[in-house]
């Protein structure tokens, strides 16, 4: 892709997904940014790492995670397109180390902001700054839901709360995942994710099918 392919690009992605952006921030990113791909399974993001840009996501999903001493993962939240990553908006800016790791669940783009245009895009365009402080505040319920999930809520309506974000994010009712895959983004174990999941089958809530879930009916 050249350099005058890839501006057109990036310009119809913030104008289809980050459309509350004035032409003239559209045009500024467009002219400093850059596309990235990444394949499935791909990190964006590691524990350590410096970031030399903030990300917007513009296709496919990126899970985030907060990894423990141990090796194990936590799920923190996903993202999708016309999604932005606070904590990598956060470092970036104050050129701290990343204390999370990013994946991508499915094939996914992003486009890349340097990091020496944050000061300037706070300061010279309205839209920029009220999106960042709308990003924050977007994933920091994420987060409370996250904490109040492990403190409130059983693990049934847990796995209910996880497959309804997942629908939304895909706006799909057919969800391409794994009953593994749910047990390690809930920090639970597969036996327990699959039993469930056939009461909610049993239920008329979902369909079950090789490496997919199909929602039914819609959850609460």
């Amino acid at each position: 892709m050249n350099m005058h392919t890839e501006q057109a690009a990036i310009r119809q992605y913030l104008e289809t997904y980050f459309s509350q952006f004035e032409p003239e921030l559209i045009r500024k990113l467009a002219e400093n940014s850059i596309l990235r791909d990444f394949e499935s399974e791909e990190q964006l993001m590691r524990p350590g790492q410096y970031f030399k840009s903030t990300m917007l996501i513009v296709e496919g999903g990126v899970k985030l995670y907060r990894e423990g001493q141990d090796g194990n993962e936590f799920f923190i939240y996903q993202l999708g397109p016309g999604d932005a990553c606070a904590l990598s908006m956060i470092c970036a800016t104050k050129k701290e180390q990343s204390q999370i790791s990013a994946r991508a669940v499915e094939p996914a783009r992003a486009i890349l902001i340097p990091i020496a245009l944050m000061d300037e895009l706070m300061t010279s365009y309205k839209s920029w700054y009220y999106f960042v402080l709308e990003t924050y505040r977007s994933r920091f319920e994420e987060l409370l839901q996250v904490v109040d999930g492990i403190a409130f809520r059983s693990m049934d309506e847990r796995l209910e709360f996880y497959l309804k974000n997942q629908q939304k994010l895909l706006q799909n009712d057919e969800i391409p995942i794994t009953h593994q895959q749910i047990a390690s983004d809930l920090n639970s174990s597969r036996e327990v994710i699959s039993r469930l999941l056939k009461k909610m089958e049993q239920r008329g809530m979902v369909r079950l099918g090789r490496n997919t879930i199909k929602v039914l009916r819609k959850f609460p």
